[in-house]
């Protein structure tokens, strides 16, 4: 099997995912976001690209969330913060997501015969998933303003790590994908503080959502693996 990491969005042509399975990458928040809302019960989250694309669905029912420059969109009922995403809110209900990065990279993933959803929270889940889906997987990294990323980076990483403990072979990886787990090898146990010193925790804690730095950064808390079925991720 032969693991392929993308740095960021702008890199993802769309031959690179033909025949293989993609898990996108949006530590902070998206990903960790999208399994928050499953995990707390959501029938589903419809990414799109949008706000415009947002608002046209907000009828039916529909929750709209999403957030531009991590801050939340005007008029929007939630934003992209993980804690907004309770049963209280969300239970039952289908989510319509926009966000800067992380619903970009869902489409560029399209072409790709499966498309899962990873975070530092699923990593473990999230892989086992992919390697029962038997194709070879390319870790897409939304990044950040198309530029590298660096929590999405550990979490390609570690995503990596959780592949090989599990594979019964070895696995073949693209220069990235050599390079990720080595940097999550050598994160060790400041995972928390290197999201908290990236570009984008700097700028998450500046708008008050340290809290979000927190959760976003905790390791295989969680067994949800949302996964592409029409046009909205669902638990698979």
């Amino acid at each position: 099997m032969h693991i392929e990491v993308i740095s960021n969005v702008n890199e993802a042509q769309s031959e690179r995912f033909t025949h293989r399975t993609a898990i996108v990458i949006d530590v902070l928040r998206a990903t960790s976001t999208i399994v928050a809302a499953l995990e707390a019960g959501a029938a589903g989250i419809v990414p799109v690209e949008t706000v415009l694309e947002a608002r046209a669905l907000q009828s039916g029912g529909n929750l709209i969330a999403g957030e531009r420059f991590c801050r939340k969109i005007p008029g929007f009922d939630l934003g992209n913060s993980p804690e907004e995403f309770t049963a209280d809110n969300v239970l039952g209900r289908r989510i319509v997501l926009t966000t800067t990065n992380g619903t970009r990279a869902i489409h560029k993933a399209m072409r790709a015969d499966h498309v899962l959803v990873g975070s530092l929270n699923n990593a473990a889940a999230c892989a086992r998933t992919a390697l029962e889906l038997r194709r070879d997987i390319v870790l897409l990294c939304a990044g950040s303003h198309d530029e590298f990323a660096l929590e999405d980076g550990l979490c390609a990483g570690l995503l990596i790590s959780e592949l090989q403990q599990l594979s019964p072979a070895p696995l073949e990886m693209n220069d990235i994908g050599s390079a990720m787990l080595g940097l999550y090898k050598s994160a060790g146990t400041t995972i928390h503080e290197m999201l908290q010193t990236s570009t984008t925790g700097k700028r998450l804690y500046k708008n008050g959502s340290g809290r979000d730095i927190e959760r976003c950064s905790q390791v295989n808390i969680s067994g949800i693996v949302p996964r592409m079925q029409g046009d909205m991720l669902v638990q698979s």
